[in-house]
């Protein structure tokens, strides 16, 4: 009889391998339950190494060489190779004796070290602790410096530590704030990465400081203009929109719509979309075009007074651009109009010209402006295309009053209405979400982009109710179509307005009926009570479900890049990969670029799937408790817990809904735990009734009763005769 193996694998000790530099590796059993002081002393023996509190442990990846502490030891797996070296506070010291007392060369040399060792926590914090910053800050304030080597890399390693949020921005003095303002103003004096780095802190600065006046003060909309022009450096670029994104929502009202008017000039709209967009130069632009629209929400959300002058000339030159033939003769009357009475209150010859230009209350027309939204916001459209458009807005008001049947479309009514959509697609009044990239370049292509959109879709909208042939009963269903055109228009990104009007102009209503019956066709559910469906409902629904999780499967192998986190908000460019091994019991994670996708070999960091112990989703994540995050991040945040390490988390932000649903979908299939998305029971859905429509194909024509036929009586009797 063979006996047992009664050995079992202490899942405590990992086997690593210590390099050192000119020394041959050391290959140990790491316990890791044992303190890494003792353990270090032990592989410094091993060298003869008398100083062993002057050594640390450090990960030897290309993509993580962050420092091994007792934080993040579970990093550590079987076969990792790390590497002895100076601890994090030798290295400062070290780094802070060279800066103070070495030569120009040292001190380059030293600086140029400095960023990458910056990037890790630990270091940080010690360089920090031996004055390393308030040195860098010295460094970068002194004009006298002619090394451009030493400013460039000082300002590259203020701008990693800075990162770590360990340090309030209130600590750099209004002289650090002022050089960096002069190197931005003077970019053409400086290398490239000075000016990258010098606008990030500004950035910083205004977001996070109370000097973010001086910032306002002393760095002109023109020295962004000219930089967005002379630029080529995609980093360059995206950081100075994003410092004008900053000062844009640190300013106040008059201030905001001074710098919305100067960007809307042809020469800076040019030049902000005149180069190639990355993901982030994307997302900083979408910000810009929110914060610009946003500037609407004021309009948007205020009633028409009753005193308001200038809207009640409004409405009435509305009336006398569209009847201009007609009222001449009642133009003189205008001015002894009431004043309480309205926009030709007691005017029966009025009264009927405002029910012509489609008012639900002709009598005094400003009462159809009171709701909000769209609030006034809808008058200065209507206003603008009659003005910039006279020739198709008399067009579109003269043949809908002049029709004898049902079928005229009300201008007054539906502009409204359409202003009110147009708030709601644009989302205007609302802030800019963090991963959102829905940039629509068009709106950077005219001096007054919201006012030109409303003209076009106002055009689209009265030739759909031409071809619904609808009628006041259908308002909302033309609306429903309208909506449906202007959104899979803009889902195809027009590069201009003209763009726009072209795309917009195929999407008829014929075109969205087709549309919207091969979607409905394809996503229907089998309407079917019938016993037998039922049933066969049941039988294929564990298919089903099999092919959904083999689906999440395959998109978590596949794998997702993820923007990295700091205190519940997003770090700009900055971003990891996360993937499932193909044999589905690892998940592979690591630093990543927002353009290449590693492979499992580039991911250094490994979580079996064994190891976790839960999922976490939103409000839950430790991630989303430090702070008070947006609420687009808390809802598309989970986390995994392991098993067997307390307070140690792996955590996420998906970059949408649909990511977010199939990774925490795939995360629960692989604990054997049944997916509960939204998204899950969609496809299931679709899935379903796909395959029952398949299977019933040959039963086509045949009606299908909901119950089965019923069992014949038996026979008189059992004596069947068979001839042969």
């Amino acid at each position: 009889m063979i006996p047992k193996k009664t050995t079992v694998k202490d899942s405590h000790i990992v086997k690593i391998a210590v390099e050192r530099e000119n020394h041959m590796a050391q290959l140990i059993n790491l316990d890791q339950r044992h303190p890494l002081a003792s353990k270090i002393q032990d592989i410094c023996n091993g060298w003869a190494i008398s100083d062993h509190q002057n050594y640390a442990l450090q990960f030897c990846e290309s993509n993580n060489q962050k420092y091994v502490t007792e934080k993040n030891r579970n990093e550590i797996k079987n076969g990792s190779v790390l590497r002895l070296q100076y601890s994090p506070s030798k290295t400062a010291s070290d780094a802070m004796e060279t800066l103070l007392n070495g030569s120009p060369q040292e001190k380059v040399k030293r600086l140029e070290e400095l960023i990458s060792l910056s990037m890790d926590h630990t270091f940080a914090l010690e360089f920090i602790k031996e004055k390393g910053l308030d040195t860098l800050i010295k460094m970068i304030e002194d004009v006298g410096q002619n090394n451009e080597e030493i400013l460039k890399y000082s300002l590259a390693s203020f701008v990693e530590l800075m990162e770590h949020g360990t340090v309030s921005w209130e600590v750099p003095e209004n002289s650090f704030v002022t050089r960096n303002i002069e190197i931005v103003r003077n970019f053409q004096k400086y290398p490239t990465s000075c000016g990258e780095s010098a606008l990030s802190n500004l950035e910083n600065i205004v977001q996070c400081s109370t000097k973010h006046v001086l910032v306002a003060e002393d760095i002109k909309l023109q020295d962004i203009l000219r930089l967005l022009q002379e630029v080529n450096s995609p980093v360059m670029r995206q950081n100075a929109i994003a410092l004008l994104n900053a000062l844009f929502l640190k300013a106040d009202e008059s201030r905001r719509r001074t710098i919305a008017h100067t960007i809307s000039a042809k020469q800076f709209r040019l030049a902000l979309i005149g180069n190639g967009l990355g993901t982030e130069m994307t997302h900083q632009l979408y910000v810009l075009q929110t914060l610009t629209l946003g500037l609407l929400e004021k309009r948007m959300r205020m009633k028409m007074n009753a005193q308001d002058q200038d809207a009640h000339e409004k409405i009435k030159e509305l009336r006398r651009i569209a009847f201009d033939d007609h009222t001449n003769a009642l133009n003189q009357n205008d001015d002894h109009i009431r004043r309480g009475g309205g926009s030709g209150a007691g005017n029966v010859n009025f009264s009927q010209y405002y029910k012509k230009l489609g008012f639900k209350c002709d009598i005094n027309p400003a009462q159809d402006f009171i709701e909000t939204p769209p609030g006034i916001l809808a008058l200065d459209c209507m206003v603008y295309f009659a003005r910039t458009y006279t020739q198709q807005y008399s067009k579109i008001v003269r043949e809908n009053s002049c029709r004898a049947d049902e079928h005229e479309c009300p201008f007054g009514r539906t502009s409204i209405e359409l202003v009110k959509v147009l708030c709601d697609i644009l989302r205007i009044g609302e802030p800019p979400a963090e991963q959102s990239g829905d940039f629509q370049p068009m709106f950077f292509t005219h001096d007054s982009p919201f006012e030109e959109f409303f003209c076009i879709c106002v055009i689209t909208l009265n030739r759909t109710w031409k071809d619904m042939r609808a009628t006041a009963e259908d308002f909302t269903t033309t609306f429903s179509v309208v909506r449906e055109q202007i959104q899979r228009t803009l889902k195809c990104r027009p590069e201009n307005l003209e763009d726009f009007r072209n795309k917009i102009a195929l999407l008829t209503y014929q075109q969205i009926t087709t549309l919207r019956q091969q979607e409905r066709t394809s996503k229907e559910e089998c309407d079917s009570t019938a016993s037998a469906i039922v049933k066969l409902k049941e039988k294929i629904s564990p298919h089903i479900l099999e092919l959904i999780k083999q689906q999440r499967l395959s998109f978590l192998v596949e794998g997702t890049r993820f923007a990295k986190y700091l205190r519940g908000n997003r770090t700009k460019d900055k971003f990891w990969y996360a993937r499932l091994s193909p044999n589905h019991k690892v998940i592979h994670y690591g630093d990543c670029d927002e353009k290449n996708i590693p492979t499992l070999e580039d991911l250094p960091k490994k979580l079996p799937i064994s190891e976790i112990k839960q999922l976490l989703e939103g409000k839950e994540c430790p991630h989303m408790k430090e702070t008070r995050p947006r609420k687009s991040a808390a809802s598309l945040a989970f986390s995994i817990t392991f098993e067997n390490m307390e307070h140690s988390t792996l955590d996420f932000v998906a970059p949408d809904e649909s990511i977010f649903n199939y990774w925490t979908d795939g995360i629960n299939a692989l604990l054997g735990q049944p997916m509960v998305s939204k998204q899950k029971n969609e496809d299931f859905d679709t899935l379903l009734s796909m395959e029952i429509k398949l299977r019933l194909l040959d039963t086509e024509g045949v009606d299908i009763s909901k119950d089965p036929p019923p069992i014949p009586e038996d026979p008189e009797n059992y004596d069947f005769c068979f001839e042969s």
